[in-house]
């Protein structure tokens, strides 16, 4: 189990949840200063009957020392009558409990809870026992391991949350042993032979671990101290993998990283679970699909490896579940050096976008994002777009309902000072018969980047700054907005702006001022299902710049029809990711 906690609920659903004990130190009390709760989390490992149980309390900052000893003698003292099968006693019976300062005095009731930080080396004593109260040691909170874990694909602690301790200085050691069961009864852990396997953050399973459980020990850490260790075991055995996948033949691009004046960029629509974990997906939309092979907790583990193998410095991702954010992507990339950032989608959408940049390569200098639908009506630069479909009622609430937003991450380069990129992301709307709302969108969001890029300009006189728009634009390379960004200009005579009659546009041309390039061309799919396969995820990037180096190839048809299509056992999207080696051009 994970003991320490932000609230008593969540530390109480921890200990029902989770399925091994924290090692903690028998002569050692643990204090920790919850500070957005103004309380104190105190465990310590207590002796009942030649059994160590572990005891956690949580107080109030402003509690009396007095007050806290009584409290902590009362729950002892219950656990005690409890094993001694003994009706509970009064509290003038609990086991005594005094806190003694570094000369063996009694510290005074004068003092509060928050105030013991302060005063330096403390003694506790609980009934004969002794412990040395320990301030704000580093502490895991929380994380656990994932419910699908396959031959050949990355397992990693999900969900790691920790307490005064620095995630990199952490240790982590992964144990294995066959399936600790025994007719579908636990075996007790001192009969359980577990295996040293290795000390690294993730760790990949071969074909020897196959049927076996996993155990994770994370050892808490900071540059002063370490905390108690936590172990996790898997709650499955590890099992076969789909076996090879194809971008795993796209990583023979990419075995390397890049340096100097080149970096490589990812896009990459994910799939959102929230579109995927429904029946209409599983039996309209992906029938082809075997359900398992739909659950996010199996495709995880196809994106992070496929995500890692392309070793890239930026990756802009669409469909990005918040949960899937928060507790997969950044903690498994960020130990890869990457820093994420996520860009929620409007109307309470729980996906959006997200861009993760490697640390060592770009220092963040800004970002932003906007709702497409508030900006048109709000920045001054998108008015003449405004006043031309202002009188179209139809068109106008069509476009001001969609949640579509666009993002701009700022990124400084660290090998060259005089490089600055505006990595844009959006995914833009994609019903069949909305060309019109997409172009407009497109041009939103062009003219949006080229207002920033601006902005910059003026600021960072001495830099070059370069624009690179990431997104899945549901536009196949006839379209307008393809138009639009390569050649400059979309004319109001493009059949785009009638794709809905009852909305159709008239009188509007876009136009906008940057070079643009698609840096992976136009293939011919980038979006494969039963239904429909087009090419509609590009990098757009600019020419005047930047040039492309490496475009990294894409899946055959025969590879996307292997499992009918898009998304199967092989293939944990609907999209494919655009991959491409960038280069800023010399000046």
């Amino acid at each position: 189990m994970i003991y320490g906690f932000n609230q008593c609920i969540r530390f109480v659903h921890s200990l029902l949840s989770l399925s091994k004990t924290k090692s903690m130190n028998i002569n050692k009390c643990y204090f920790r200063h919850i500070e957005n709760e103004d309380k104190i989390d105190i465990s310590f490992l207590f002796n009942v009957k030649n059994t160590l149980r572990q005891f956690n309390l949580s107080r109030k900052s402003s509690e009396g020392i007095q007050s806290l000893c009584t409290r902590i003698g009362t729950n002892v003292q219950k656990v005690v009558n409890k094993k001694e099968k003994k009706k509970a006693m009064s509290d003038e019976s609990n086991i005594a409990v005094q806190i003694f300062d570094e000369k063996h005095n009694v510290v005074p009731d004068v003092y509060t809870c928050i105030q013991l930080f302060q005063l330096g080396p403390l003694k506790l004593k609980i009934s004969d026992q002794f412990y040395e109260l320990v301030f704000n040691a580093p502490w895991v909170i929380n994380f656990n391991l994932p419910k699908c874990i396959l031959i050949g694909f990355p397992v990693y602690p999900e969900n790691l949350e920790t307490k005064y301790a620095d995630k990199s200085l952490c240790i982590f050691n992964w144990y294995r042993a066959k399936d600790v069961t025994e007719s579908g009864n636990p075996i007790k852990e001192s009969h359980i032979n577990w295996e040293f396997i290795v000390n690294t953050f993730y760790y990949t399973p071969t074909l020897a671990d196959i049927g076996m459980k996993l155990k994770l020990e994370c050892i808490p850490k900071n540059i002063n101290t370490i905390g108690p260790s936590v172990e996790m075991i898997s709650k499955s055995c590890v099992e076969a993998g789909p076996g090879p996948c194809p971008f795993e033949t796209r990583h023979l691009f990419t075995q390397n990283k890049l340096k100097n004046e080149s970096f490589r960029c990812v896009s990459y629509n994910i799939l959102a679970d929230l579109y995927c974990d429904s029946d209409y997906t599983r039996t309209v939309l992906h029938p082809y699909c075997p359900p398992y092979a739909l659950e996010i907790d199996y495709r995880k583990q196809l994106i992070l490896k496929e995500l890692l193998g392309y070793n890239a410095d930026i990756i802009c991702l669409q469909e990005v579940d918040k949960k899937v954010f928060d507790y997969s992507l950044s903690c498994f990339l960020e130990n890869d050096g990457f820093k994420g950032l996520f860009y929620k989608k409007g109307k309470s959408v729980a996906e959006g976008l997200s861009c993760f940049y490697r640390e060592n390569r770009f220092r963040c200098i800004g970002d932003k994002k906007i709702l497409l639908a508030d900006a048109i009506q709000t920045e001054s630069y998108l008015k003449p777009i405004w006043d031309a479909i202002e009188k179209f009622d139809r068109l106008k609430e069509r476009l001001l309902d969609r949640s579509t937003v666009a993002s701009a991450t700022i990124l400084h380069s660290l090998d060259n000072e005089k490089e600055i990129l505006i990595v844009g992301n959006t995914h833009l709307y994609f019903h069949p018969d909305a060309d019109h709302i997409r172009l407009i969108q497109g041009g939103i969001v062009i003219q949006w980047l080229e207002n920033i890029l601006k902005l910059l300009q003026v600021e960072h006189t001495d830099k070059r700054i370069s624009i690179i728009l990431c997104g899945d634009f549901n536009s196949d390379p006839s379209s307008g907005i393809y138009k639009l960004y390569t050649t400059g200009n979309a004319p109001s005579t493009l059949p785009d702006w009638k794709s809905n009659p009852d909305e159709s546009v008239s009188h509007l041309s876009l136009s906008q001022g940057i070079l643009l390039g698609s840096a992976c061309g136009t293939p011919q799919y980038t979006n494969f299902t039963e239904g429909f396969a087009d090419c509609l995820d590009y990098i757009y990037f600019d020419k005047n710049n930047l040039e492309v180096e490496q475009v990294v190839p894409f899946p055959s048809v025969e590879e996307l029809k292997a499992h009918t299509a898009l998304p199967s056992i092989v293939f944990p999207s609907d999209h494919i990711a655009v991959v491409s080696d960038i280069k800023f051009k010399q000046q």
